[in-house]
């Protein structure tokens, strides 16, 4: 079974990441999709919780960087540079398990999910 990436890397490939997401053993993840509304109301994985970037220093803090939730945190965008900028900014703020879904959404609807429709 695959671990978490390194705190080196700032990227989860989609592979690893849909194993971390399945494994029954794992403590689980927060899934968040910076992608702005309309491109959520398109599609999107599971679970995930829409935080857009052009919202995000003001809507992370008090989301993700006040709540005493421990798990990992997964960021997503379309082609995964959105999601990069999202990963950087939690982690300058204390939230060193995070990382950018490398690809985005549309790597994972071509490698893991294809019933996620791409756009």
């Amino acid at each position: 079974m695959p671990s978490l990436p390194s705190r080196d890397d700032f990227e989860i490939s989609p592979e690893v990441f849909s194993l971390l997401k399945d494994d029954p053993e794992s403590t689980g993840f927060r899934l968040v999709d910076c992608r702005e509304e309309d491109e959520h109301a398109i599609c999107r994985i599971e679970g995930a919780e829409l935080i857009p970037l052009s919202r995000f220093g003001e809507e992370a803090p008090r989301k993700l960087l006040q709540s005493d939730d421990s798990r990992p945190i997964v960021v997503y965008c379309h082609h995964g540079m959105r999601s990069l900028h999202a990963t950087l900014f939690l982690r300058q703020h204390g939230k060193g398990e995070t990382w950018s879904l490398a690809g985005g959404i549309d790597l994972w609807s071509r490698t893991i999910d294809s019933s996620v429709p791409r756009y």
